[in-house]
């Protein structure tokens, strides 16, 4: 019935419910702190080339390596009808895989390049909400602030960056008569697991030419990194191994020893030692006289320090 949905939203709001629901919430922010109707929606706004040149610049370096990613969720969802789209922070749509036939539709319903999804303008939405709040989440038809988005469901997850920042969002959404059925949690799984792939694919990228440490997290997916020098010094971390680490950015600017928060132990130069001399033993696949020379030293400096600091021979009980 038409004035039910606006209604629907104006008493949960009004009943407190913004507490206990991530919707209600942003249903409450878009009426109370945008100024939002949701039985007035406005003209959807797709943005000029400038403005979408600008957006898409600023997410490019993701763009560069979620190829890859996107094919694989594309083939999840063959045979629904669904569209993939990539947003930047701003909410502006930036990249879309969808079916060529229903391109029409698909612009109709503003799931094109350069639309602007931001929760501010576009109300409760998957895109815009999640960049607000910052985690997975899923918006089924009723769950939208304007009625005329209750023709789509949405699956969507937020991209973060090298240094654990927002750049984006990657929604899935499903649309057509089967779009309420094919919103589901399995659906929203996927999302989450290649927006978190992406972000794993562009640390990498990023710190190409340090050594990458994969720290174990909760959720076993690989993405809790941390980007070493060549003197153990931590240059970068993922979002979630900051969380892990409780590593922060003037950390990282300043310098922290990845041992000092993977290891747990003394930092002194009996341990150093020991260490170069071990690698370098190794190297020399257990060859005393050459691994000497690796370290500039004698023969019998190097087989003093290795008794010294208990090192034997690959093969050979310590």
């Amino acid at each position: 019935m038409p004035g039910c949905h606006p209604e629907r939203i104006r008493t949960a709001i009004e009943v407190g419910a913004a507490g206990h629901s991530t919707l209600i919430a942003s249903w409450a922010r878009c009426l109370q702190k945008y100024g939002l109707d949701p039985a007035v929606a406005p003209p959807r706004r797709q943005v000029g080339d400038s403005e979408l040149r600008v957006s898409t610049e600023r997410i490019k370096p993701l763009l560069n390596v979620a190829q890859p990613v996107l094919s694989r969720l594309e083939n999840a969802f063959d045979g629904q009808r669904a569209c993939i789209l990539i947003a930047g922070a701003d909410g502006i749509s930036v990249m879309r895989r969808a079916p060529p036939e229903d391109e029409r539709s698909l612009n109709m319903l503003g799931l094109s390049v350069g639309f602007d999804w931001s929760e501010h303008r576009e109300g409760t939405n998957a895109i815009g909400t999640a960049l607000i709040d910052g985690f997975p989440l899923m918006v089924r038809s009723e769950d939208h602030f304007y009625e005329r988005d209750t023709e789509i469901g949405c699956m969507v997850a937020p991209i973060f960056d090298h240094n654990a920042r927002i750049a984006g969002a990657l929604d899935v959404t499903v649309y057509g008569r089967a779009a309420e059925r094919n919103c589901t949690k399995l659906g929203l799984t996927l999302v989450a697991d290649a927006a978190r792939q992406i972000e794993i694919n562009h640390f990498h990228d990023v710190f190409s030419e340090q050594r990458i440490v994969s720290l174990r997290d909760e959720f076993r997916s690989g993405s809790s990194l941390i980007a070493v020098d060549g003197d153990d010094i931590i240059v970068g971390a993922t979002r979630l191994a900051r969380l892990a680490l409780d590593i922060s950015d003037t950390e990282i600017r300043n310098g922290t020893p990845a041992s000092d928060l993977l290891e747990g132990e003394d930092d002194d130069l009996a341990s150093a030692e020991r260490k170069v001399l071990r690698r370098t033993l190794v190297r020399s696949s257990g060859n005393v006289s050459r691994a000497a020379q690796m370290l500039h030293i004698s023969r019998a400096t190097m087989k003093r320090k290795l008794n010294e600091h208990g090192v034997r021979r690959p093969g050979k009980r310590v």
